[in-house]
């Protein structure tokens, strides 16, 4: 989690930016984080100045959303998750209030090659052309970076913001892991926090999402896995075994060189954009913010034509997946028409869809018809934040979802206009991505009728984008108009209680007779050459236990004694790229610990060793449960270069 804090003539605007799972942000999240800010800064940090947007990594912590469809996903809510996470976003705003000092903004954009695809080509061609011939590609490959820096010219830190979805990191990982955006930032920050363990350095680098609904990191396209044949096809399908053999994959030899490779080309160009910034940001700070029903959107399409949002629902081609990880049930993308077999199954377990629904939806046929369930919570949000913050002539849409490419192209361009019509003219508009709360896809209306995962995914129907643009040209012309304070809040969202509890049950850790936790089960070799991989396991508890008793702050560490000081001095620690913690779950309570270095060429000869953090819980009989941490050190061992 990193905070920047902005603060200009008595006005403060907060961008956090969140290595969260999905994304999934809700209400009570942010509502959670702003009581605390609230409770100990009073009325300074607000709904309308905290923007909280996620790198949208598929690899993090799930359990953390209040809406239904999440929650089972997620195989229920999992209260330690949602405390840890909010815990962690209000200690990073704190801390860079703390720290804040007087300073400069600079602002730099330029074209990032080779990191990125569109995933989804044959819905973008429903773009009329001429508007597609505007566009020398069909993804936006610029990236747009803030240097910050102290009154002296001191570094303090980089926001970036970038279309590209975080799966390097395909859906057979296992492995919390912040992806190329993080491992982007990770680069950053041990570039400029010399001496500093990752995430322990005063320097904060945000690699902030963008439009990057229909955008892929596998740049080397779709092929299907059985044959090798491109399936870079309408329905993301091969002859042979169909959707669930097109894979697209990333142009490293597995996904975790792939999320290297990616993550350090989006490294160099920020590092170029930056080192290059001189145009400073100056200028007022203004900030809007309403909550708005989205399933009750009139959008006036033109002087004599309006049309409506729609209820949540999902589309077939959702269950499909995508060519970054495709769905379980060999559903296909761009299926227009249902299937009488699921639908039978839909309407048995879960009601009928309405026809008024349906009808919104078209021609999207409905799998699962979310805005109309509501046990034993609503399925998708109905309320949702919209949010524009200006830095002077830099104007930053807070967007509750993942925009296609040309979605936000058109976003951009009609808030711009919007800004220009009333005399702010030449605004920089910044599309930040996921942020608030998650409301899945956003295509346009041409897309939209494509169905294929993006659009079977835009939850309120097929004028979503124009309800969205509608919303946000209304924030930017009360920014510029000077009449923020005339928007109405809006309807509040709610706030559930007694959410579906953890379908993972929290049983009692055990350890094996005459064992005890943390003890070595497999030892680490006396002696290891740079490059190759140390690794030890330890009788193990559930990682989950530490999430509520922070007694460390990391999993593991590895250390190198350092014989002139007669210390043992710590080198790496679990948010390292070259360590790996892995968690083998065992039967009743059992299981162990498996941790790796991967040690780089970087490593220095010497002796080293590895030690390990938990907290097992232990539960006696009609006592409440406790939780106990422990320690474990592996045998020394030494490191040579040949």
């Amino acid at each position: 989690m990193l905070a920047i804090i902005v603060e200009g003539l008595g006005c403060q605007l907060i961008f956090t930016s969140v290595s969260d799972g999905d994304s999934l942000k809700t209400f009570e999240w942010r509502s959670n984080v702003l009581n605390r800010l609230q409770s100990k800064y009073g009325s300074l940090y607000r709904r309308d100045n905290v923007i909280l947007s996620g790198t949208h990594t598929h690899s993090g912590p799930a359990g953390f959303f209040q809406y239904t469809v999440f929650v089972i996903a997620s195989e229920g809510f999992s209260n330690r998750t949602f405390e840890y996470m909010v815990t962690g976003i209000v200690k990073s705003i704190e801390m860079a209030h703390k720290t804040m000092k007087p300073g400069k903004i600079f602002f730099n954009k330029g074209i990032v090659e080779g990191a990125q695809i569109n995933r989804s080509p044959s819905s973008y061609l429903q773009n009329p052309e001429s508007e597609r011939a505007r566009y020398s590609s069909n993804t936006d490959k610029e990236m747009v970076i803030l240097r910050m820096e102290d009154l002296n010219g001191a570094e303090l830190g980089l926001i970036s913001w970038f279309a590209i979805h975080p799966v390097s990191m395909n859906n057979s990982n296992h492995l919390v892991n912040s992806d190329n955006m993080g491992y982007a930032s990770y680069l950053f920050e041990q570039e400029k926090n010399k001496g500093y363990l990752p995430g322990q350095g005063p320097y904060v680098a945000a690699f902030a999402s963008s439009n990057l609904g229909d955008v892929s990191p596998n740049i080397l396209g779709p092929h299907c896995v059985n044959t090798g044949e491109s399936c870079d096809n309408a329905n993301s399908s091969c002859p042979v075994g169909g959707p669930s053999m097109c894979v697209a994959t990333g142009p490293g030899e597995d996904m975790l060189h792939s999320t290297q490779i990616i993550g350090r080309i989006l490294y160099q160009r920020a590092k170029e954009l930056y080192a290059s910034a001189s145009q400073e940001v100056t200028g007022p700070l203004a900030a809007a913010h309403q909550w708005v029903n989205m399933t009750d959107v009139t959008v006036q399409l033109n002087s004599t034509h309006t049309a409506k949002t729609c209820k949540p629902a999902l589309g077939y081609s959702f269950a499909a997946g995508t060519i970054d990880g495709f769905g379980s049930l060999n559903f296909t993308q761009g299926t227009t028409v249902g299937d009488p077999f699921w639908d039978s199954l839909r309407d048995q377990i879960l009601g009928k869809p309405s026809e008024e629904i349906k009808e919104c939806h078209k021609p999207k046929p409905i799998l699962l018809h979310t805005g109309e369930l509501t046990k034993p919570h609503p399925w998708h949000p109905d309320i949702v934040d919209v949010q524009i913050i200006t830095i002077g002539s830099l104007a930053i849409t807070a967007i509750p979802g993942e925009f296609t490419t040309m979605s936000g192209r058109r976003l951009r361009e009609a808030v711009q206009t919007e800004f220009a019509t009333h005399g702010m003219q030449n605004m920089t508009i910044v599309i930040s991505g996921l942020c608030n709360v998650y409301t899945h896809y956003i295509t346009t209306f041409e897309e939209y009728q494509a169905q294929r995962y993006e659009a079977a995914s835009t939850i309120y129907g097929p004028h979503t984008l124009s309800a969205y643009i509608q919303l946000f040209r209304g924030l930017a012309k009360a920014i510029a108009t000077d009449t923020v304070a005339n928007l109405s809040r809006g309807p509040e969202p709610p706030f559930f209680k007694q959410l579906i509890a953890s379908l993972i049950p929290n049983i009692v850790d055990r350890a094996p007779i005459g064992k005890t936790f943390g003890d070595v089960l497999q030892p680490a070799k006396p002696t290891y050459r740079v490059g190759e991989v140390a690794e030890v396991t330890f009788v193990g508890a559930n990682p989950k236990n530490s999430a509520e008793n922070q007694t460390h702050q990391t999993f593991l560490t590895v250390e190198k004694y350092e014989a002139a000081s007669a210390i043992w001095q710590i080198v790496h620690n679990d948010a390292s790229w070259e360590t790996r913690f892995y968690w083998h779950k065992g039967l009743l309570g059992h299981s162990n610990a498996t941790i790796q270095w991967h040690i780089p060429d970087t490593a220095q000869p010497g002796i080293y060793r590895i030690r390990y953090f938990g907290h097992n819980r232990k539960q006696e009989f009609l006592k409440p449960a406790v939780i106990l941490p422990f320690e474990s050190t592996s045998a020394a061992f030494e490191v040579v270069t040949s």
